[in-house]
Order: structure tokens, then C-alpha cells, then sequence
């Protein structure tokens, strides 16, 4: 039983996520090309950070034609976990697993630099480890993570408890603050900050590491 971390051309944060899964947490890990169809024996999906298909057109639009992301939408439908990390942030958006979409940073400025978050983990599966009100931090780094959504859609996430990650002070102008949605059934999680980056005290913080021990439920 392993956790797919799906790989697409331009994609840099998926060596970062298997180091996490196997390194910290003694996980299996296996890297689903963007081509494959094979979802066999994966107990959960990550899509990782980076610049898919170099985010030509706008981030995570052309991934979403992906043979392997097919499969991936038919495997959340069934519940399987779904993890979306800055760029698969946008592209769980691209799809339509999650709503809103993800736009150029207020200030029009790439951000990279810790940030801290409140939780509100609700019924997210990703996020059971958390108390309501928590503080974490976890480092950031994106030039398009302004979530953006209508009033109607905002109103329903925050309506039936989607919105689970909120920055403390809003880097990047966001609607409502927002730095992660899950979908109404809690088993997709999107958040724009890198969690796998902050699974490791020596390297900036161990807070990242409690969201990936949810995993350990699914593996055994």
C-alpha cells in the first residue's frame, strides 16, 4: 500500500513530499507520471508543488487534462484522500474538486517566508491531528496564491465548515484570509503553504508533520 504523489513535467516539490512520507514518517511512496492510468494499491494522492506543464496558459490549467488526473477525480469520489500542495493547490481548482481559484498575488510579488496559520480543521480529514484555533506555521512560496471566490461560494465554505486554514496576517490578499478549503465531504484538502517543509525541527519546524500522520490511517 503506497501514497501516489503524482508527477507532472515541471513539478519540484515531489522528492520534497517523498522525503516527508518515507524520511520522517517511514511511509511507502510512489510517483504516478502524469501519463499513468495505474492507480493499484494507493491508499491516498498528493499533488505536489511546482510549475506544471512551466503553469503556461495559467497554474494547474493544462494539468487538469491529464490521463493520471481522471482517475485521481474518480478515486476522491469514492472518499480516497486527496492532498493538494500550492501548485496541486491550483489544480484540485483547475479540476473542479475544489472551488475558487487561485490568482496573482496582491502585490504582484513572489512570497517565500514561513507564515503562520489558524486551523479550523472541522470534518477534514487531513486535519484531526489540529485543535480548533490552533497555530501553526508553515513556510510558503508562490506568486499566484490569492484565493479568490464569489460571494456565494465563500458564504457556503465558510457556511459548512470548508474554510480549515486561515493566515494569521494575509500575505498575498486572499479572500477571507483564506490559505485552505476542503471539499463538503472533508477527504480532499488544497492549501497553498508547504506542510512536507515543515516536518523537521532542524530544518524549520516540525508543524507540517502532524497533517501527513494522517496518512498513517490509510496505510494500515
Amino acid at each position: 500500500m503506497s501514497i501516489g504523489i503524482v508527477v507532472f513535467p515541471g513539478s519540484n516539490c515531489d522528492r520534497d513530499m517523498r522525503w516527508a512520507l518515507e524520511g520522517c514518517l517511514g511511509l511507502s511512496t510512489r510517483f504516478l507520471w502524469h501519463e499513468e492510468t495505474d492507480l493499484s494499491g494507493i491508499t491516498a494522492v498528493v499533488l505536489p508543488g511546482g510549475f506544471s506543464y512551466g503553469d503556461y496558459l495559467r497554474c494547474g490549467a493544462i494539468a487538469r487534462f491529464a490521463p493520471v488526473l481522471e482517475q485521481v477525480q474518480a478515486f476522491a469520489a469514492q472518499g480516497g484522500p486527496v492532498l493538494g500542495i500550492c501548485n496541486g493547490f491550483q489544480v484540485l481548482t483547475e479540476m473542479g474538486l475544489l472551488p475558487g481559484a487561485l490568482t496573482r498575488n496582491q502585490h504582484l510579488h513572489f512570497i517565500c517566508e514561513p507564515c503562520e496559520l489558524i486551523v479550523q480543521p472541522g470534518a477534514c480529514s487531513w486535519l484531526q491531528g489540529y485543535s480548533r484555533g490552533e497555530r501553526l506555521t508553515f513556510p510558503i512560496a508562490h506568486g499566484e496564491g490569492r484565493y479568490q471566490a464569489d460571494a456565494d461560494t465563500l458564504k457556503q465554505l465558510q457556511d459548512q465548515g470548508q474554510i480549515v486554514l486561515r493566515y494569521a496576517s494575509n500575505p498575498n490578499g486572499s479572500a477571507d484570509g483564506i490559505a485552505g478549503i476542503c471539499n463538503k465531504n472533508g477527504n480532499v484538502l488544497g492549501l497553498m503553504p508547504h506542510p512536507e517543509r515543515a516536518c523537521d525541527p532542524a530544518l524549520g519546524g516540525s508543524d507540517g508533520r502532524r497533517l501527513l500522520q494522517s496518512l498513517l490511517a490509510v496505510v494500515t
